[in-house]
């Protein structure tokens, strides 16, 4: 019965076709783009750059696995830059001013992430308050509480080998920040394709009414994604702190419009029940492309929000239209 009720192009025994179908369009657009910043400028075209791209789209992807989840099942999450930040600061305060060894810091950061997932999900199942309204009041808390634990100063330095994950490319290649983001889009493609678990969430996004009567636990459902996305949003924070050597508590402004941007470029669907991880990957390198190469172009940083917001426009249009 909960196959009657999971969006059909993601079932298993689909074809490699089907399931690619849906990210066509955006997969296009993103070799266009490619093809396009190539021809503009004689710097795109090129090993190290195309590394850059992958080193700086590791938060935006980390956090846009989270936000795919939500997204299918018919929700919307605006607190994930703000548990960003607090999670980097839970991270700093315990390991830079209590002394805590930093691998128990990161632990105690992610619980802290996944606490606030957990109220959002509360709120949403329990309180019946609209997604937009509670992730809403916790995007207020959030860096509230993050600005409370050093009363808005920053916190800088880390260990060297905690750093050193987002410099030493291994092999040349890949830094271990960008293979944990390449693990977790791996795990989290085959978590939707191969378990009842992940079809589920096509079924709540598709008609909750409906996956509900085939005995899926939609409530649960609901918390246990937010509560996914908050961590997911934790550990993307702890991977900017990697990089920043700092820990700040403005350091998640903005990354929740660009994480739900990325998901819908990839084709997921707002309305829920539609969408790959494969199509947010190709999301997060379109605004990863889009914004290394406006920056290769020396496009002004607001005329870039201005093109981003274009494509955002684009990529719902397209889908809409598609739909019909």
């Amino acid at each position: 019965m909960l196959a009657s009720v999971t969006e059909g192009d993601q079932t298993p025994g689909r074809s490699l076709f089907a399931t690619l179908r849906g990210t066509a369009g955006p997969l296009v657009g993103l070799i266009l783009l490619c093809v396009f910043l190539s021809l503009a400028t004689d710097t795109f075209l090129s090993v190290r750059n195309a590394l850059n791209i992958l080193d700086q789209v590791t938060v935006l992807g980390i956090m846009a696995i989270g936000m795919t989840f939500v997204i299918l099942i018919g929700g919307i999450d605006l607190s994930v830059g703000s548990v960003l930040a607090l999670a980097m600061m839970v991270m700093g305060w315990l390991a830079n001013v209590m002394g805590v060894p930093l691998p128990v810091s990161i632990l105690i950061a992610l619980v802290a992430a996944g606490l606030c997932g957990m109220v959002s999900g509360l709120l949403i199942t329990a309180f019946r308050v609209p997604p937009f309204i509670a992730t809403l009041a916790m995007m207020s808390v959030a860096p509230g509480l993050a600005n409370m634990i050093t009363d808005g100063q920053q916190i800088v330095g880390f260990p060297d080998w905690f750093t050193m994950l987002a410099i030493d490319r291994h092999f040349g290649v890949l830094t271990a920040t960008v293979a944990l983001m390449l693990i977790i889009l791996v795990a989290a493609a085959a978590f939707l394709r191969y378990r009842a678990a992940g079809r589920m969430l096509y079924a709540v996004g598709g008609n909750p009414e409906v996956a509900r009567l085939a005995g899926i636990d939609v409530r649960l459902v609901n918390i246990g994604v937010y509560v996914v996305a908050a961590v997911l949003a934790g550990l993307a924070g702890i991977v900017l702190a990697a990089r920043l050597d700092s820990v700040q508590p403005s350091s998640g402004f903005g990354y929740e419009l660009d994480t739900i941007a990325a998901v819908v470029i990839g084709g997921t669907s707002l309305s829920g029940g539609t969408g790959t991880i494969g199509g947010t990957l190709i999301g997060v390198l379109t605004i990863g492309v889009l914004r290394n190469g406006l920056n290769l172009l020396n496009v002004s940083p607001f005329l870039q929000q201005v093109v981003i917001g274009v494509v955002i426009v684009l990529a719902v249009t397209a889908e809409t239209l598609r739909r019909k």
